[in-house]
């Protein structure tokens, strides 16, 4: 379990979030850790479709949206995007682009003009606009977009390879995540930790504490800093 030591929030300023990608791997992480913090009254989940399970909560609406073409939204004071895919899952270039470029920046978008001013999305470890490698070069794309619509907080995660269970959330298990985690498992601890696999879970807490602390400016969380502590060695 990953825990943080939350800000305390004033009653009278508690505020709204939207998360889009909740039924994701980190978002599915994200959206309880949301509900269960009292700075917020209430969490709209942005989804393509209605999960076959959805969370029920007195604070959570969800809604069933086409990304390409966003409705008018509910006013909103932080926004949070663990939208995502692969080329492979996308099946071309030009629909991964639509759905880590296209999708995150007009969510981004939709939220600043309901009155966002906070920020945090997940990008990838490498992201770079001037990569040679097209998956790091549409994150950096990605991340220099997000950052020119004028919030006041951007946080931006950069994971490594993802460690959490997509077969439970129906996803497709991604061959590269999984022998990457297997072959590394053993030797985990000599690994650097700025490519080390990371818990899904932690990234999602570190997201929500870097925002909770409310500070201005850009802030690139990278793998290495999202790791949490090392386990205290046995007596």
């Amino acid at each position: 379990m990953v825990t943080f030591t939350a800000p305390v929030p004033d009653p009278r300023r508690a505020r709204t979030a939207w998360v889009a990608g909740s039924t994701g791997l980190i978002g599915s992480q994200l959206l309880p850790m949301l509900l269960a913090q009292s700075s917020y009254r209430m969490v709209h989940a942005l989804v393509r479709r209605l999960p076959s399970h959805p969370v029920h909560h007195d604070k959570l609406r969800h809604h069933p949206v086409a990304f390409n073409a966003l409705p008018v939204l509910p006013s909103v004071d932080d926004v949070y995007i663990a939208l995502g895919t692969t080329i492979k899952t996308a099946g071309s270039r030009t629909a991964f682009r639509q759905v880590d470029f296209d999708a995150v920046l007009a969510t981004a978008r939709a939220a600043r003009e309901a009155g966002a001013m906070r920020l945090a999305v997940v990008s990838a470890l490498g992201a770079n606009a001037r990569s040679k490698v097209f998956y790091n070069r549409v994150k950096g794309e990605m991340e220099d977009a997000v950052t020119s619509l004028g919030f006041s907080t951007v946080v931006i995660a950069r994971p490594s390879l993802l460690i959490g269970d997509r077969a439970a959330l129906g996803q497709t298990v991604r061959p590269v995540e999984q022998w990457g985690e297997r072959l590394l498992r053993p030797v985990m601890r000599f690994v650097p930790r700025r490519v080390r696999p990371i818990e899904a879970e932690a990234v999602a807490a570190a997201m929500l504490h870097a925002m909770l602390s409310g500070a201005p400016g850009v802030r690139r969380l990278e793998s290495a800093a999202m790791q949490p502590p090392p386990s205290p060695p046995r007596m």
